[in-house]
């Protein structure tokens, strides 16, 4: 199926958790709050907001309880919870999350440097996470990270991601899981690192993928993985979309407002282009 012919996709926001993880200086839960608002009104309506891990590794993510307290949760609206195990889930239901995250690493030295445990003993946690979620009435859902390539191990196994990037790698990789599991939603979370993110958020649309993460302004990275770079910016993929005849519902132009904004609050520019460039057309000046 050609992306163009789809004629939806979801966005899922990851700013606020992935986006803010990496920032030098701690941001203010009540800028957290403005930030996930202006998002909602963007017409974004599913975040994740917060991760539930140990403070001391992630201190951005410290407030995640108290954010829930703050947030208003509109009709149709997720609030997503990235857990690493039991404990985190726990936390992440205590505090409202109505969607908890998992991330699993494909490769096994990945997956001991962010959440100090084999990729195998991270299997056995998501297991019991998604067990424990769906009883207590909550979606959950789990990322295989490193699935396009590990920066300790180098490429990985087409078949050890399915046991447990460029665009070939993503069409290739896909179509097969689209094989095993045709009922599965597939959801691609893709970062910058080498220039391809973009080419490969659409690649994941042609091959089937009905989800794709994203953070406004291209903010973020992850701590542990060198040379990390943010994920694709929210902006740029909804007017990549958008000017391919994809629809969203999300307001292009609230999303550049708000990555403006986002500037301005973490005292630096953004990563994301349309910030910089603007809308096309150029809107004609009233």
């Amino acid at each position: 199926m050609q992306a163009a012919q789809r004629r939806t996709v979801e966005l899922f926001e990851v700013g606020p958790r992935d986006g803010l993880q990496m920032e030098p200086n701690v941001v203010p839960t009540a800028v957290k709050v403005a930030l996930i608002e202006r998002l909602l009104g963007a017409g974004v309506r599913r975040v994740e907001v917060a991760s539930f891990v140990n403070p001391k590794r992630v201190p951005q993510m410290a407030d995640a309880e108290a954010l829930l307290q703050q947030l208003h949760r509109p009709d149709g609206v997720r609030f997503t919870g990235l857990v690493m195990n039991r404990r985190g889930l726990d936390r992440a239901l205590t505090a409202g999350c109505d969607e908890i995250g998992m991330v699993v690493a494909a490769s096994d030295s990945f997956n001991r440097r962010n959440q100090h445990v084999g990729t195998d003993e991270s299997i056995a946690a998501w297991l019991e996470i998604a067990t424990a979620g769906r009883a207590a009435g909550v979606r959950v859902q789990v990322t295989i990270s490193t699935s396009f390539g590990c920066p300790f191990e180098g490429e990985v196994p087409m078949q050890r991601v399915l046991d447990v990037g460029v665009p070939a790698q993503v069409s290739a990789l896909l179509a097969r899981a689209r094989e095993l599991w045709p009922r599965l939603p597939l959801r691609c979370h893709f970062h910058n690192t080498r220039n391809t993110g973009m080419a490969n958020a659409w690649a994941a649309l042609e091959a089937g993928a009905s989800t794709l993460d994203a953070s406004i302004g291209g903010i973020g990275g992850c701590p542990f993985a060198p040379a990390a770079t943010g994920n694709i910016a929210s902006e740029d993929l909804i007017y990549l979309l958008e000017r391919s005849g994809v629809r969203t519902g999300v307001s292009l132009p609230a999303l550049i407002e708000t990555a403006r904004w986002l500037q301005q609050q973490l005292g630096h520019g953004v990563p994301g282009l349309m910030t910089k460039a603007g809308l096309f057309p150029a809107p004609t000046p009233a």
